[in-house]
């Protein structure tokens, strides 16, 4: 169940295939310490933006590394030019992506043994695509922001002009106000918070995180259970094997104070 049930890497791919334009490219998304790696094939250079602006919208990640995503539609210059104009590698967080394919330089003269090659256009619905994603963004800034929902683990993924609130938070009151935050967020039309769900302690159960694998952490208390701390995070105690396969226990009854166990996605 989410949160606990998928890493960051995983929500991050979630979010990617809910977007209708990213969803068939197929991409892979890798996580470490926060930064989210995209490697696969796009058929234009805008998509780019538009992947950095989706996995922007995911609780936990703090910076998106495109370098790994070729743009197979544009002719070896053009894709030479856009690599000049947006530079590969980590792009941090809230910084605001700007892709650009840089001026179109004019061939001096055309011959006729080597007619010119249009450029790949950019398709004007990835730029909308773009700029409405950063909406969700903007909206979990927002959350961020605020004192009691800082903490909470919230994704935010768009859907069209609305936003969608994905995850947990600690009351009835928490939610109200998620609520009405994203609301608030000029360029919000709607807000569907039917994914977010009311669990008391959350901020506890999601504060540690592994920083290799983004997994949620729990240090085991006396009196627990693998079978009491799977109900916890999955709301489901047979999930106990799960988390003791994760973390190579042969022995679930074989549990000690203090052993520190990863909560697999």
């Amino acid at each position: 169940m989410w949160p606990f049930g998928k890493n960051t890497a995983e929500r991050v791919k979630d979010a990617i295939n809910a977007n209708p334009v990213l969803s068939p490219l197929g991409l892979a998304v890798q996580e470490k310490g926060g930064t989210v790696a995209v490697t696969g094939e796009a058929p234009r250079q805008s998509l780019i933006g538009l992947i950095s602006a989706v996995a922007s919208g995911i609780s936990g990640v703090r910076s998106v590394d495109t370098s790994g995503v070729t743009v197979t539609g544009a002719p070896a210059a053009q894709a030479t030019r856009a690599t000049d104009a947006a530079p590969a590698g980590p792009v941090q967080l809230p910084d605001i992506v700007q892709q650009s394919a840089g001026p179109a330089t004019a061939p001096a003269a055309a011959s006729a043994s080597t007619p010119a090659r249009a450029p790949a256009q950019a398709d004007p619905g990835d730029k909308l695509a773009e700029d409405t994603s950063r909406v969700a963004k903007a909206v979990l800034a927002a959350l961020r922001g605020n004192g009691e929902l800082a903490d909470d683990p919230i994704d935010v993924l768009q859907s069209g002009k609305s936003v969608i609130l994905r995850g947990v938070v600690d009351s009835d009151h928490e939610k109200r106000l998620a609520e009405g935050l994203a609301r608030d967020v000029e360029g919000v039309a709607g807000v569907d918070s039917s994914g977010l769900r009311v669990a008391a302690g959350v901020k506890e159960l999601a504060k540690d995180k592994d920083e290799q694998t983004g997994d949620t952490v729990y240090t085991v208390k006396p009196g627990d259970s693998l079978s009491a701390i799977a109900q916890k995070y999955y709301g489901d105690a047979m999930e106990y094997k799960k988390i003791a396969h994760y973390n190579n226990i042969s022995n679930p009854d074989l549990i000690q104070p203090g052993q520190r166990l990863r909560i697999p996605g």
